[in-house]
């Protein structure tokens, strides 16, 4: 048994409510989350490692290098295609209506999907800062990843979800998410 590890997971569970149960637009839940362990977190890390071969972009690899040293990564998605129906033009189209069209005809398939509803958008940051709240509370070391979150969608982990952030832990001595360097 160790107890840090334990810890780990009690923090990542804590975390996952807290993302259920912040704010959402219209009081509509739209966010998924997974808590990503073991196995698993190799492939996320493999994955990471393929996008950024396939993109050039070099947070991939240097994020991969973290969640082979984190003990757990939550990933917290959102359906960004379910609209709130306000009609606000955040997405970029005047109507919701135009938004669905616009994604049934021609979606934006690139790191995230797209067109995203703005709303969906918020209530995903929310949910994601609520639960790097809980980790910080709880003194698990952590960062807010857009990389894990890429590679959690590429890897289907989240089904329906659009767009989706990582939230890898670590409890060590000193915390591993400073002092990074580009992998060479």
């Amino acid at each position: 048994m160790d107890p840090e590890q334990d810890a780990m997971m009690i923090i990542a569970s804590l975390m996952a409510v807290s993302a259920r149960t912040a704010p959402k637009g219209k009081g509509v839940d739209t966010i998924i989350t997974r808590i990503v362990k073991g196995d698993d977190l190799s492939r996320l890390a493999d994955e990471m490692i393929t996008i950024g071969n396939k993109t050039s972009l070099p947070p991939f690899p240097r994020d991969a290098q973290n969640i082979r040293d984190s003990s757990v990564c939550v990933l917290i998605g959102c359906r960004g295609f379910e609209d709130v129906g306000l009609n606000c033009g955040g997405c970029g189209y005047k109507t919701c209506k135009e938004m669905h069209q616009k994604m049934n005809i021609d979606p934006v398939q690139s790191l995230f999907t797209g067109p995203n509803c703005v709303i969906r958008m918020a209530d995903l940051g929310i949910a994601v800062g609520s639960a790097a709240k809980t980790a910080q509370i709880h003194n698990a070391d952590n960062r807010i990843l857009f990389t894990a979150g890429v590679a959690g969608l590429s890897l289907n982990l989240l089904p329906n979800c659009t767009c989706a952030y990582g939230i890898p832990l670590s409890v060590t001595g000193k915390n591993i998410f400073f002092d990074r360097r580009p992998v060479q």
